[in-house]
């Protein structure tokens, strides 16, 4: 698995991205309430600070935890909770080791339909169905893993010239159109917040008005 890669928006950090199934899976791990590129760095940060070229799941799963708390905390931190997300990180190299031998891409290297990569993507910890579906399209649009069905199963995020996610990141002006894509998004579920609660209150009230009295 050897591709060029953009998202964390640094040479270093998406060259890593570029080769490293097990530095890709942590980056899309990390991905959630910091900005992509300072999720998708994360990978090369902790590989450079472990002295090393790659990330290795056997090592990541047995460094000792407050070690590794203490590695993903240190300034700059790779992650706005770097307790919560170095936990995340461990559990899921472990997952990885006892599953498949530590080798993460194992996890879609042989999977015959998109339906089944996304099964074993959602099995993963820390990997829930947005995130799963997220990864997989990447996995489609970026790094040729193409099982059959693939974009169906990746849901919204695998269509073609959507720019939803990191799936459609490759450079950055893709980037630019996935952060106002996201920040429209949040404007209108912000927007129908109040409206919901409105209607909730309005079907409580006539609930209750029209309840027989006792």
């Amino acid at each position: 698995m050897t591709t060029s890669i953009h998202l964390a928006q640094q040479p270093e950090a998406d060259e890593l991205l570029g080769r490293s199934p097990l530095a890709a899976l942590v980056g899309m791990l990390l991905d959630q309430q910091v900005p992509m590129e300072w999720a998708f760095s994360g990978p090369y940060t902790i590989a450079r600070r472990m002295d090393a070229d790659d990330l290795d799941a056997h090592a990541l799963a047995a460094y000792d935890p407050e070690a590794f708390v203490a590695l993903v905390s240190a300034k700059p931190a790779v992650h706005r909770y770097p307790g919560a997300m170095a936990k995340r990180v461990q559990q899921l190299c472990q997952y990885l080791v006892d599953e498949y031998g530590g080798d993460a891409g194992a996890v879609w290297s042989d999977a015959a339909t998109g339906g089944e990569l996304l099964d074993r993507l959602l099995a993963l910890p820390g990997f829930g169905r947005q995130k799963a579906q997220i990864f997989l399209a990447l996995l489609g649009k970026q790094y040729g893993v193409r099982p059959g069905g693939w974009r169906e199963a990746a849901g919204a995020y695998g269509e073609e010239g959507a720019y939803r996610s990191a799936a459609d990141i490759t450079g950055p002006e893709s980037l630019a159109k996935v952060r106002a894509y996201k920040q429209e998004a949040k404007r209108a579920a912000k927007a129908a917040k109040p409206a919901q609660s409105a209607k909730s209150t309005k079907a409580a009230k006539s609930a209750k008005a029209t309840k027989p009295a006792e």
